[in-house]
């Protein structure tokens, strides 16, 4: 009888597009993340714990109870990272207009890597975006506030000088600090060196986009949201930053 006197209205429709449109969101930024092989983990125990209250497993299921009762703190310590970004990538992404670069300025920072990438010339330039990036770096480094240029950018990486090692941070057209020091990326099967890993770290934590010249092998790669593009010549370099700056 209570089915049959309840009216679907607009807040109904309102509701189920709201839930529809956060799950969405949700799957979206979970592709290709490690947070998706996860929760197929959490599924596979959900189905365990059903499968053990139908089979009479009294042990296991009390078990399983009791780990999914503490579910919402697993899931944040877990995803504490995921979490961070995402919910940084939507804030910066609805909300906030990203800092973009003017095409000078971005030829400049290619013509930069190209020029040290041929010299040999070990590099690591971080561009911010939409997520100010002053309480994710371990150390500010030297700050500079200089308008941008290819010749000051070899200047800091030049090996014998006092700034080389570490990052330069690039907001908006200026470089904003140099000679810092990036949270690292956790190790893959894959050998990075700490440049490498210091520029996949700090894109899985924030939405900036990173530029890693190799000493090396003088190659050019780029980090985009934890993932790397490595071997890239001056054509598609200028492709890649364009399409994401």
């Amino acid at each position: 009888m209570l089915l049959e006197s309840y009216a679907f209205n607009w807040r109904d429709a309102l509701d189920i597009a709201l839930v529809t449109f956060l799950l969405y969101q949700v799957i979206q930024m979970l592709r290709g993340t490690r947070a998706l092989a996860v929760l197929s983990g959490l599924g596979a125990l959900a189905l365990l714990y059903v499968l053990s209250r139908n089979l009479g497993l009294y042990t296991l299921s009390w078990l399983l109870q009791h780990v999914f009762g503490s579910l919402f703190i697993l899931i944040v310590v877990i995803f504490q990272a995921d979490i961070r970004q995402a919910l940084g990538e939507m804030g910066t992404r609805h909300f906030l207009r990203r800092r973009e670069l003017k095409n000078d300025a971005l030829e400049e920072i290619i013509q930069a890597c190209v020029n040290m990438a041929r010299l040999r010339v070990g590099a690591l330039i971080v561009i911010e975006r939409g997520i100010r990036l002053g309480d994710m770096i371990k150390q500010e480094g030297v700050r500079i506030d200089a308008l941008l240029s290819r010749q000051l950018l070899m200047n800091i990486f030049y090996p014998k000088a006092p700034l080389h090692d570490g990052a330069v941070l690039v907001s908006k057209d200026r470089i904003a600090a140099a000679a810092c020091i990036l949270p690292l990326a956790v190790a893959t099967g894959e050998s990075f060196g700490t440049r490498h890993r210091a520029g996949l770290g700090i894109t899985e934590e924030s939405d900036a986009l990173a530029i890693i010249v190799s000493e090396e092998r003088g190659e050019i790669s780029i980090a985009i949201k934890g993932k790397l593009i490595r071997g890239l010549d001056t054509g598609r370099l200028r492709q890649v930053l364009h399409e994401n700056l």
